[in-house]
């Protein structure tokens, strides 16, 4: 089975790395070819544009950054849409609109093909260790002719529903995460206003009722000034915003989130979108 993967950005050269791994024959496009080239030196090979990697390619998987980029891949000049092939299967791991993959869904069907909406989570560790969390929305007939292709690079594959679950479960986990990111550096924020040692308070509250993924991985980072992206604080904005917006359709209001959004906002003003979310201390450590 040929896969081609259109986005090898921080997540996506993870999880080719993981398919190359298990044998399967990889295909790539990047907007900037520059940027495949550690994947190309696994063995992946080169295609000129989205159009190119659906014709190669017997499944199709997409990792980009926003929903207009998922836009551009699939219906864009040399997009996917331009080259799909009856039942091949096409799958977007971009954390991205729910409404976007119900309409990217609905042209794969009148095309003959087929699509999920699988959005992941698990940072740039769990993309580089093959333990991603993968929210699934679509058809689950294709999803469970593929589970060995998702679990080449996923711990946990989780079916949520039609077009679009997947998307929605995301948005369930990105308002969580927002809740534990916010804690993490207050936590630390006021442990260190207490003169506490800070790698202590780590080690300690990440043993009691407070652990939690984000303290682990990212509160380590943070003792180190390393605020490199395993998750970019502009893809977090942008992801929360999703979340609000498809709260706000449902006429539900979550306070701790928009405020969350807020803080990453005030981050990004100051000149950290590049960062990873971790970066969001700098708010308290100025």
């Amino acid at each position: 089975m040929r896969i081609g993967f259109i986005g090898t950005g921080v997540m996506g050269s993870g999880i080719i790395a993981n398919l190359l791994k298990h044998d399967y024959d990889l295909v790539v496009y990047n907007r900037t070819k520059e940027h495949a080239k550690d994947v190309l030196n696994l063995g992946a090979k080169w295609a000129d544009s989205p159009a190119q990697v659906a014709r190669a390619s017997d499944v199709v998987m997409t990792m980009v950054g926003f929903p207009q980029d998922v836009v551009d891949v699939y219906c864009g000049q040399n997009g996917v849409m331009k080259a799909v092939k009856p039942n091949q299967l096409l799958i977007d791991l971009t954390t991205s609109k729910p409404s976007l993959a119900q309409n990217l869904a609905a042209k794969a069907t009148q095309r003959g093909a087929f699509m999920l909406d699988a959005p992941v989570s698990g940072g740039d560790i769990g993309a580089q260790k093959g333990t991603l969390t993968v929210m699934v929305g679509g058809d689950r007939d294709q999803l469970n002719q593929h589970l060995a292709l998702f679990h080449a690079f996923g711990q946990t594959v989780r079916y949520f529903g039609p077009a679009g679950s997947g998307q929605h479960a995301k948005m369930a986990n990105q308002i969580m995460i927002a809740g534990t990111m916010t804690g993490m550096c207050e936590c630390l924020a006021y442990a260190k206003a207490a003169h506490l040692k800070l790698d202590e308070v780590l080690a300690t509250v990440n043993n009691g009722a407070a652990a939690n993924w984000s303290l682990a991985n990212y509160g380590p980072r943070i003792l180190k000034d390393d605020y490199t992206p395993g998750f970019f604080v502009k893809h977090f904005v942008k992801d929360l915003r999703i979340a609000l917006d498809e709260a706000a359709k449902m006429h539900l209001q979550l306070p701790a989130t928009d405020q969350a959004k807020r803080l990453y906002e005030q981050l990004m003003q100051q000149g950290d979108s590049d960062d990873g979310t971790q970066a969001l201390i700098k708010l308290w450590w100025k």
